[in-house]
């Protein structure tokens, strides 16, 4: 039985009826925007026999645990034969009495999606995706079966750059900004509910862009950030095989109330870093994340692992057949040696990345304090303190969501270190860290 009846307002009832090529409906965390997706969805499959249409997001594995949770429970009906079959994880159609289907695909398998045509494109998270893949979904919508074809944007805010609110400033498509006040659950139409109330106070206990984006649904970049030249659409990239040969280390930032943070690292031939895995939770003790690390590590020649300096901690881990190193601590340098990492060199390239859907599980308690749960959800937040007049001092970062960070400035000061990689050196303005950065790498005698 689903757990709430659908009640359409503000953003969401206007979906419902737009036509239009191209909507984006945006907006702060849980103004049920998604449902409201999936609805329309089920909706058009149902009294439109034959259409087909697609959920999507950027990789197909995000979506087991969010997006086709809602849809499942939320929407399909109770016992309802389009749910059955196979599980949430290797679904890949919804088959409709009527001929309908849904497929679901990630945009990390490219060809499934470039060979099929539909009726209705609806893609969730769509900040994730780049101006690459947007136009290559709006090339699939040729099914001709729906009176209308038609793409939907579902998001929450992003930087003000961002190539959908710059398409959406250009009035290249329509946007339909939801509000809290949209979500039944969370206002009666009068007032706020208990659950309201509860839900927004965790939305106001965010900080910097965080709070802006997912609380008051603006579209806004953090001043002064400490990574300020990291790019997802560049940095972020889809998942591949490590081959065997490539080096790999771990590192580790201690945490209970905070979160603990165990990054795996594989290391190319040219030195080129990549995270790979990553723990990334609260509320367990080093022992048991010790066992969730020696099973995730099954098979894998680690050569190190890296870790905060705690001794209890370290000896915790060492009596789990976990030898550790201690790391290097040094935040100036170690913003220095990161930033030149992100920089993308002559060759087109950068030297550090993160895999897409390297998490192994998302915390719950994280994900319902709506606070980061992965190192690449810290990084867009992740700024400079400020001065009393307001600006960035640069000199040292908020201390605030900061330890996968922590664990990325580890791991590279390590492979840095241990590679003998030493370059000559520029001047950049990194006020009080200092001011040089290695040059370059095609200056490397190693390139």
């Amino acid at each position: 039985m689903k757990p709430s009846v659908f009640c359409p307002r503000g953003a969401v009832k206007n979906l419902l009826y737009c036509k239009d090529l191209i909507v984006m409906i945006d907006g702060p965390a849980g103004t049920g925007k998604s449902r409201g997706v999936l609805e329309k969805l089920y909706i058009c499959a149902a009294n439109y026999p034959r259409c087909r249409i697609l959920i999507c997001r950027k990789t197909r594995t995000s979506m087991t645990t969010s997006t086709l949770v809602t849809w499942e429970e939320k929407v399909l009906p109770e016992n309802s034969p389009v749910s059955a079959g196979a599980s949430r994880s290797t679904r890949r159609t919804y088959r409709f009495p009527n001929g309908s289907e849904v497929d679901v695909c990630g945009l990390d398998n490219p060809d499934r999606i470039m060979s099929t045509e539909y009726d209705l494109i609806a893609v969730f998270e769509s900040t994730e995706i780049d101006e690459d893949d947007l136009e290559k979904l709006l090339s699939r919508l040729r099914n001709g079966v729906m009176p209308y074809q038609q793409l939907i944007l579902d998001c929450n805010p992003s930087g003000n750059g961002h190539h959908l609110k710059r398409r959406a400033d250009d009035n290249k498509l329509t946007r339909l900004p939801s509000r809290h006040e949209d979500n039944p659950m969370l206002h009666n139409g009068r007032d706020w509910t208990d659950a309201g109330r509860k839900y927004l106070d965790v939305l106001s206990n965010l900080t910097g862009a965080r709070r802006e984006r997912l609380l008051r649904g603006h579209w806004a970049s953090s001043e002064g950030l400490v990574f300020d030249n990291w790019d997802a659409s560049v940095h972020l990239i889809d998942r591949f095989e490590i081959p065997a040969s490539w080096r790999r280390i771990r590192t580790i930032d201690f945490g209970f109330t905070n979160p603990f943070v165990c990054q795996w690292w594989a290391i190319d031939g040219d030195g080129i870093m990549y995270r790979y895995r990553e723990v990334y939770g609260t509320r367990r003790l080093v022992e048991d994340w010790a066992k969730i690390i020696n099973k995730l590590s099954e098979g894998e020649n680690i050569e190190s692992t890296v870790s905060d300096h705690d001794a209890e901690d370290r000896a915790t881990l060492e009596r789990h057949g976990i030898q550790t190193v201690a790391a290097d601590k040094s935040v100036g340098v170690g913003i220095q040696a990161v930033t030149n990492r992100l920089r993308v060199q002559e060759n087109g390239r950068a030297r550090l990345f993160l895999l897409r859907d390297s998490l192994d599980q998302a915390d719950t308690e994280l994900e319902e304090k709506k606070k980061p749960t992965c190192t690449e959800m810290e990084i867009e937040n992740y700024s400079w303190a400020k001065s009393k007049n307001g600006q960035a001092e640069k000199e040292e970062p908020i201390k605030v969501d900061d330890h996968g960070c922590d664990a990325m400035r580890y791991a590279v000061m390590h492979v840095d270190k241990h590679t003998g990689y030493s370059a000559a050196v520029v001047d950049v303005d990194m006020g009080g860290l200092g001011n040089t950065l290695p040059v370059d790498e095609s200056e490397d005698p190693r390139w």
